[in-house]
């Protein structure tokens, strides 16, 4: 006799509070991904946990559905918050909130997000007026702290999401700083795709007696990618190859080396009728929300990006990935394959590459666990018109259209501005040496201020 397959437990079998469950069926999240089956018990009974999980695996609900239950109790005070998360970038610290929002409000429980790249008076306002869960970046945190806006010492549940990127970053000695900030009795829980590079003394550390989760292998590659390997005979057969993978219907991200790289692709990308927009680290915060917002909703296609967007950018229905180089290392290449194929969807993943080539992206398919036999292809070749399917309609660039490189429609004030270093020099430059202009040089605030170090390199963190 057969027997019967077992059945996955719902959300309210996990023992997650009913007015939770409601929320989560409302953003159409009825049944719980094998992470929060595995780790629900014990985050709610309030243990330390030590998750690993792929990208795309459902880890942000496995974390933000505890914090929501257990701090529901607990009184608001001013500048005083009682649920922490840190983030490495401020892309992951929005997606991270915009998820946390429904839960917490559900229970009554208020959420912000704290970064750099914007103006911190919205960040103080919110502390002032009293906030229960912060989404925090720890360079813009750690200011914050030292301005004496924020303190720690009553949070209740402090949650490190990403721990590996934040190693790889080099920001653990500021999230080191910051977790000692919180009290010791408090809940922890670490999130990680790896515990090497630091990880796994972090988690020596601040964790007690962690209960461990590892629901993937670290750094599985996602059942439900398709994995192409195409090669072309030079440069400028792989400039029309990513032109053709960039006409498909559905939405899909490039993924560049460089941010010079990105920006220039998306113009060239939306000259040819092709509305697609950057996101890169030159970008201030606003053009980045405007350029995400734009994928979301469907007025753009196409997203050439940076590694930025490679950990925590999630975009519903991205259809295909494309490495328009190879990426550094196989957690590149996973981390960035990961934006599509997420919660159960299938996609595909295209690596480009030239023939001087081959012998790197070998080794790099190698230790990311993925089978793809490489095949030589121009921008007629069947394989890629098959990949491609669909294709989008031409746009035709103009003043006020999609896509980067279009000029402002009459009338407008244009887009954000580029908090890029030299662009940042740049202006100074227009505005004299003397002095520093409104928005350029940083004032001196805090505990940071007239230290004489250059802030430049904390960018991606803020």
């Amino acid at each position: 006799m057969t027997a019967a397959p077992a059945q996955t437990p719902s959300f309210a079998d996990l023992g997650v509070p009913a007015r939770i469950v409601d929320a989560l069926i409302a953003v159409d999240r009825p049944t719980p991904f094998p992470i929060q089956t595995a780790t629900l018990p014990s985050t709610l009974a309030g243990r330390d946990v030590l998750g690993r999980g792929k990208t795309g695996s459902g880890k942000t609900l496995a974390f933000a559905i505890p914090l929501a239950a257990r701090l529901s109790d607990e009184k608001r005070t001013p500048r005083r918050p009682t649920g922490l998360i840190l983030a490495p970038t401020r892309e992951l610290a929005t997606q991270i909130a915009k998820v946390v929002a429904p839960l917490a409000q559900a229970e009554g429980l208020t959420v912000t997000t704290v970064f750099g790249g914007v103006s911190q008076r919205p960040q103080e306002q919110a502390f002032a007026r009293g906030v229960d869960i912060v989404v925090a970046c720890p360079g813009r945190l750690e200011d914050l702290i030292n301005q004496k806006i924020v303190s720690l010492d009553r949070v209740q549940i402090t949650v490190l999401d990403e721990a590996d990127h934040m190693a790889d970053l080099g920001f653990l000695p500021g999230v080191t700083r910051i977790l000692s900030q919180t009290p010791s009795g408090g809940q922890r829980m670490l999130f990680s795709a790896t515990l090497d590079r630091g990880v796994a003394g972090l988690a020596k550390r601040f964790l007690s007696s962690p209960v461990e989760h590892s629901v993937d292998p670290a750094d599985s590659p996602v059942a439900d990618m398709t994995h192409h390997v195409f090669e072309a005979a030079d440069q400028d057969a792989k400039k029309a190859i990513v032109r053709e993978l960039a006409t498909g219907a559905g939405k899909r991200i490039l993924f560049s080396r460089t941010k010079h790289q990105a920006k220039r692709i998306a113009k060239q990308l939306t000259a040819a009728g092709i509305p697609a927009v950057d996101l890169q680290g030159n970008l201030s915060q606003n053009a980045r929300d405007r350029n995400l917002a734009a994928l979301s909703d469907g007025s753009v296609k196409v997203l050439v990006a940076t590694d930025v967007a490679a950990r925590g950018v999630h975009v519903d229905g991205i259809d295909l990935v494309v490495h328009m180089d190879p990426p550094a290392d196989h957690k590149a290449y996973l981390h960035r394959s990961g934006r599509t194929a997420r919660a159960g969807a299938s996609g595909d993943v295209v690596t480009l590459m030239t023939p001087d080539q081959r012998s790197d992206v070998k080794q790099l398919l190698r230790r990311a666990g993925i089978t793809a036999q490489p095949q030589r292809v121009t921008p007629d070749s069947p394989a890629l018109v098959e990949l491609i399917g669909d294709r989008a309609e031409h746009v035709a660039p103009r003043p006020g259209g999609p896509g980067s490189g279009n000029a402002p429609a009459p009338g407008s004030q244009g887009g954000g501005t580029s908090q890029g270093a030299n662009a940042r020099r740049k202006r100074a430059q227009r505005q004299g040496q003397g002095g520093h202009p409104q928005g350029g040089a940083r004032r001196s605030r805090g505990g940071r201020g007239g230290s004489g170090r250059s802030h430049a390199p904390r960018q991606n963190q803020r």
